[in-house]
């Protein structure tokens, strides 16, 4: 191994979650909004999808880019899928006001806030891309 190249890069952790979604510039904008998502880096393809997206969501990074089926084996999108194909689980100081932004952010309510036996004050939302 080259001694020039970082194994991990400065202010990331060890597991890095990549989603494949549909309409990515658009997401990241949701997240922006909804989660006070900070955009690291974009690469825009010529036709607006979003080839790779770095958004960075309190000390976590998350990338991810749209579904290009015409690329085989990237994954699929919800939508494309059918289903919810990853979730988020974002820690908090409020919960509360968290799932408040988020809901007016454009987020379906599945779950509103409440105390967990387990410890967490937790609740759940489902972006308008499909991920829980």
């Amino acid at each position: 191994m080259s001694g020039t190249v970082k194994p991990i890069p400065d202010g990331y952790h060890s597991i890095t979650p990549h989603l494949i979604i549909d309409r990515g510039a658009e997401a990241i904008e949701f997240y922006q909004q909804a989660f006070g998502a900070e955009v690291v880096y974009t690469m825009p393809m010529p036709d607006g999808r979003i080839m790779h997206g770095e958004i960075k969501i309190g000390d976590s990074h998350i990338f991810l880019a749209d579904d290009f089926p015409e690329m085989g084996g990237s994954g699929q999108s919800p939508a494309r899928a059918g289903t919810f194909t990853a979730s988020l689980m974002i820690y908090t100081e409020d919960t509360d006001a968290a799932y408040k932004r988020a809901v007016e952010a454009g987020a379906e309510e599945v779950m509103p806030p409440d105390d967990m036996f387990w410890g967490d004050r937790y609740a759940k939302v489902k972006d308008p891309f499909g991920l829980l």
